[in-house]
């Protein structure tokens, strides 16, 4: 190894396509977690830090190809970890699409998508990362700055489609397009009761307690509260049972906006025991509410780099365990 003359060795970085499109002090700070940024800055600007060969500044774009060299102490450069927390989460996960850019997983109710600090490391994220590493599509020591990540979120006692970028450019690509609202999310619910017309677009407001982590619906808008647009189309009525099952399309995504909402017009999701009816639920024996996403059609309306293959793209679940040939399985 090269020596500088504080003695610490030279290195090289070549940059990956995970690690391209990004800022060079981002990258750093991101690759070499211990390290103060001040320290980075004074890197760059006597040159133990250069491009390509040559000095340069924290603002520059790296890109897929580019060397970085690095004349640092050794003590930023972390140890290869031999055991990793995604591998303690389960091998379990149901696959309903992949490619090279993203996989599409069948989420089951009970199973959480991100681990927080109530839960264990068995969660989809961590899951999927497992079945990556495993398949020898994601090296975390190689990947020091992406992870695959997880595009949508799932409630704990939803089901449904949830999406996972493999890469950072799909990642980006992805989350842009799910902002945008050119990922379109349908669902299938069951309701109390027979609604009053076959179809509607209800739109009404939505606020958000935190610490409660409930939400509240609203006709007219009130301080802190966020437009809702909740498109549904009923399938099918059980007279016997009175119940509905529907299926719901979110215009807007609002923390339980589906859950909330139906119980607003005065038809609560059977199992939802914080905005439903108790005593339906005790009656059917359902402690979940019985909401699944179910349908996922992609629907560009603008760019989408090397994912405009998907553009037009539907993908279902065939199997939504409350539904049986458009009518309600209980």
């Amino acid at each position: 190894m090269c020596y500088n003359l504080s003695g610490d060795y030279m290195r090289t970085i070549t940059i990956n396509k995970n690690d391209s499109g990004q800022r060079l002090d981002k990258f750093l700070l991101k690759r070499f977690k211990t390290m103060p940024k001040s320290l980075m800055h004074k890197y760059l600007r006597t040159k133990y830090i250069k491009l390509n060969g040559k000095k340069t500044t924290p603002e520059v774009f790296v890109n897929e190809g580019d060397v970085l060299t690095l004349y640092i102490k050794d003590e930023f450069f972390e140890e290869t970890k031999k055991e990793y927390e995604f591998m303690k989460a389960s091998k379990k996960l149901l696959l309903v699409y992949e490619d090279n850019n993203l996989l599409l997983i069948d989420k089951k109710p009970g199973v959480i998508v991100h681990q927080d600090k109530n839960y264990d490391t068995d969660c989809i994220v961590n899951r999927v990362q497992r079945y990556l590493f495993e398949k020898k599509e994601y090296d975390p020591e190689a990947d020091k700055a992406f992870s695959p990540a997880l595009v949508n979120r799932i409630d704990r006692n939803t089901g449904g489609i949830i999406i996972g970028a493999k890469n950072a450019m799909a990642l980006r690509v992805l989350n842009e397009k799910v902002r945008t609202r050119e990922i379109r999310k349908f669902y299938l619910c069951v309701v109390k009761g027979k609604l009053k017309k076959q179809k509607d677009t209800l739109k009404d407001y939505l606020t958000k307690n935190e610490k409660s982590n409930t939400v509240k619906v609203s006709k007219n808008e009130t301080k802190n509260s966020k437009e809702i647009i909740t498109k549904y189309n009923v399938i099918s009525y059980d007279k016997e049972r009175d119940l509905s099952l529907c299926e719901v399309e979110l215009l807007t995504g609002r923390t339980h906006q589906i859950r909330a909402h139906m119980a607003y017009i005065g038809h609560p999701l059977l199992g939802d025991e914080k905005y439903g009816d108790k005593a339906l639920n005790r009656r059917f024996h359902q402690s979940s509410q019985l909401l699944c996403s179910y349908k996922l059609i992609f629907d560009f309306k603008t760019g989408a780099d090397e994912l405009e293959y998907l553009n037009g793209k539907v993908f279902t679940l065939d199997d939504v365990w409350f539904v049986m040939n458009k009518k309600i399985k209980l």
